[in-house]
């Protein structure tokens, strides 16, 4: 039996906040900031009626003068929730009470919590996006984008750039190519007291300047709908790759249609908004333009971001697939590119892949810099992939 401790007046405010409403008999009311908590979770999740965002829970869209109200509840939930809350939400928002032409007015976005979710439903709508909106939408895609920049890029330059001067070792470098920090440490051994001075018998280099980039990464990325993550974290890494000139990068989206996007790659914020989120899959006629561009095989790595689900030809698919292989490519297929779990993916194709050698798993944004930079020293990716604790699909797998 319950008692009037002050532990089960707190245990039983927490079951009215879970409960909703209709627990208030049993649970009690609600007063103070638990209150205000309450009124925001009742105004996305309420059942009943009318809800504090001006929406029907019938999922009825509309427009008018509910914008004010959404702005004051994002408001609301930032000041009571931690970010991932927040975000789960808002996301829950656009689902439950169909919010996405509120999105498109510039006191939502500019009260929005900005985060690859948001970006995402920008670049989907960016086609139907009002002039008087656009700005505030590119801005806060270009926030997004430099939060990123700033949490991703110094991990993939650094490993991109370690690994191509690991696999360009200079073992006879010239005099303005020596290492002296690196050779130095190599050689203490051969510390001369006498002369006080080291006497180096093994010179370590830089790697020699490429006249001609030294790998090729070509990015070829599903953009249908449920891929919209994997393409904002696909488009800041093959920004930040193409500005390295030891790697020629490009980069490919496509859906039904293909569209090659390598020319915007010095702009990840006007890239996003060239992406068409959304419709069909033709996976084969995509990695048959890559493979149109690619020029020296055995220094390509081709990455297929995609969830597999192929509208196209799958045996054409395939046989394109074995072909890239036995011509030297480094084929690697990411079920997704995000920090969202698992993804759904067509698993029959997935080990008909992995049976041609083109490993495929789902990859974090943290762990991709390391992925490149093990694809780049020619490593084998499987075994990388269980390092890290990513699962590759098994080749007998289906």
């Amino acid at each position: 039996m319950l008692t009037n401790s002050p532990l089960n007046e707190e245990g039983l405010r927490r079951w009215r906040l879970v409960l909703g409403g209709e627990a208030e008999g049993s649970c009690g009311k609600l007063s103070g900031q638990m209150a205000e908590m309450d009124q925001a979770l009742a105004a996305l999740y309420d059942a009943d009626g009318k809800n504090g965002l001006g929406k029907s829970s019938e999922r009825r869209g509309g427009r008018g003068g509910s914008s004010p109200s959404v702005a004051r509840w994002l408001g609301d939930i930032r000041k009571y929730f931690p970010t991932s809350v927040v975000q789960v939400m808002q996301r829950d928002a656009l689902e439950r009470l169909d919010l996405r032409e509120l999105l498109l007015q510039p006191e939502m976005l500019e009260s929005a919590h900005a985060d690859v979710h948001l970006v995402a439903n920008l670049i989907a709508l960016s086609g139907v996006i009002p002039a008087s909106t656009k700005e505030t939408a590119r801005m806060v895609v270009r926030k997004v984008v430099d939060e990123l920049l700033k949490k991703l890029e110094e991990p993939m330059r650094s490993a991109v750039t370690g690994a191509l001067d690991r696999s360009q070792r200079n073992r006879r470098p010239r005099h303005s190519e020596i290492d002296w920090n690196r050779t130095i440490r190599a050689n203490l051994r051969h510390w001369q007291e006498e002369y006080r001075t080291i006497v180096p018998q093994q010179l370590i280099g830089y790697g020699r300047k490429a006249r001609s980039p030294q790998r090729e990464v070509v990015l070829c990325i599903d953009q249908s709908g449920s891929m919209a993550a994997s393409v904002v974290y696909s488009s800041i890494f093959g920004a930040v790759m193409a500005s390295l000139p030891a790697v020629a990068t490009k980069m490919v989206v496509f859906d039904t249609n293909i569209v090659d996007l390598t020319d915007q790659l010095d702009d990840p914020v006007e890239l996003l908004f060239g992406v068409q989120l959304g419709g069909g899959t033709d996976i084969n006629g995509a990695v048959g333009y890559c493979q149109s561009i690619i020029r020296e095989p055995r220094n390509t790595i081709l990455v297929l971001i995609s969830d597999l689900y192929e509208g196209g030809v799958e045996a054409n698919l395939l046989r394109r697939a074995a072909s890239l292989v036995e011509s030297g490519v480094q084929f690697i297929t990411l079920l997704a590119l995000s920090d969202e779990g698992a993804p759904s993916y067509d698993r029959a194709l997935a080990a008909k892949l992995a049976a041609l050698g083109v490993p495929s798993f789902a990859c974090t944004p943290n762990a991709f810099p390391d992925l490149m930079a093990a694809a780049i020293r020619k490593e084998d990716i499987n075994a990388w992939a269980a390092t890290h604790g990513l699962v590759a699909t098994p080749k007998g797998q289906s």
